[in-house]
């Protein structure tokens, strides 16, 4: 078992946010003067999403402050794609400052934003860095040849829902896009695959975390697999491993607002080469699991499949 869950998941629930709220999932996580930032979606009870914001000591315990963190923009050129609401946040920390990129709903399709933090009380939005239809982008925590990169995941009738690399100067305008990982067919990851939790940097490779459909009679299950890219070359995978390392089976993710979901988009990495996987379960709360840092980049070479 490469995942342990938490004896006492779920860690976070609707019940434990002091303002009115529907579901609490797909939080992204990073650590902040020794303590543990998760910023959590939520469904309001009109169905649109907002981002709200709870601490930890440990990464275990959290507690949801008072207001959300972000909610849809008033203030253009955000507010006329963020309308219908602001969803499943990443975040990094780079060159002095945390990054957070979050999909935005709106008429117009699902785009993705960035914004930016230093101290998790004020954000300030930086740049819409996709168009439509894009979702689940997460950045490189250090650069490549002077430039930025990001994996994302377009919307595409001829590549569907794959895997693609871009770079940026300045992280308000990429390209030099690449397709470098595609679902297998009649797999786990048949349906669809997208990047999870930003990229962790190993001795052996960037550790990328994603998540992959498969859909069934009952509807879709989503699994979390891993996959293992070069280290000066992040667009050269070198393995994708050909199991999944974590499925719903516990009730609270296999029932909920969507049924049979595990869905990360954080893993913090630790100093004694271990991690905590983060994840929402069924789309209503959100839970954690550790690993072996190194049991995943082994699960990846040991057991790989091509990644296109």
């Amino acid at each position: 078992m490469l995942i342990k869950r938490y004896a006492k998941n779920p860690i976070l629930q609707k019940e434990d946010i002091p303002y009115p709220v529907a579901t609490v999932h797909n939080a992204g996580v990073v650590k902040y003067q020794g303590k543990y930032m998760m910023i959590f979606r939520s469904h309001l009870f009109n169905g649109r999403s907002i981002i709200g914001l709870a601490e930890s000591e440990d990464g275990f315990h959290f507690k949801a402050r008072a207001k959300p963190f972000m909610v849809p923009s008033d203030q253009e050129p955000f507010k006329a794609y963020e309308e219908y609401g602001v969803e499943d946040p990443r975040v990094i920390f780079m060159e002095g400052e945390y990054l957070i990129t979050y999909s935005a709903y709106s008429r117009h399709g699902v785009r993705v934003g960035l914004a930016k933090t230093t101290d998790f009380e004020t954000v300030q939005r930086f740049s819409m860095i996709t168009e439509a239809d894009y979702r689940n982008v997460v950045i490189f925590p250090q650069k490549f040849n002077g430039l930025y990169a990001r994996l994302d995941r377009p919307h595409s009738e001829i590549s569907p829902w794959s895997v693609w690399i871009s770079y940026s100067p300045d992280l308000r305008f990429w390209g030099e896009s690449k397709l470098i990982m595609k679902p297998v067919q009649y797999h786990w990851d048949e349906m669809k695959i997208g990047p999870g939790a930003p990229p962790i940097k190993t001795e052996r490779g960037w550790l990328n975390i994603y998540h992959g459909v498969f859909p069934t009679m009952d509807g879709c299950v989503y699994r979390l697999g891993v996959a293992l890219h070069e280290l000066d070359d992040p667009s050269r995978i070198i393995a994708v491993g050909d199991q999944w390392i974590l499925q719903p089976e516990e009730m609270y993710e296999i029932t909920g607002y969507v049924h049979n979901v595990v869905f990360t988009c954080a893993a913090v990495p630790e100093d004694d080469g271990t991690l905590k996987l983060y994840w929402g379960g069924a789309d209503k709360v959100m839970c954690v699991g550790t690993a072996v840092i190194d049991e995943l980049v082994d699960h990846c070479l040991n057991h790989p499949r091509k990644a296109i």
